[in-house]
């Protein structure tokens, strides 16, 4: 499993994948707001969404696993 974290502490904004969706390397799949900035979190590498551990609206801090790919 490859996992996602949060690279920041800040809020969800936007989940832009589901469970079971393929996703390509690069591709953003979360978008994280901290500071009144939108960051975006990327797949590092190909794969199918396994789970997602976070909801939009969601705090978080840096390191928490937010995604998971197989």
């Amino acid at each position: 499993m490859k996992k996602i974290e949060a690279s920041m502490a800040g809020t969800i904004w936007k989940i832009l994948v589901e469970v079971g969706d393929e996703v390509t390397a690069g591709q953003t799949v979360i978008i994280l707001e901290s500071m009144k900035m939108e960051i975006p979190l990327e797949a590092a590498v190909d794969g199918k969404v396994a789970s997602i551990n976070a909801a939009e609206g969601d705090f978080v801090n840096d390191g928490d696993v937010l995604l998971e790919l197989e």
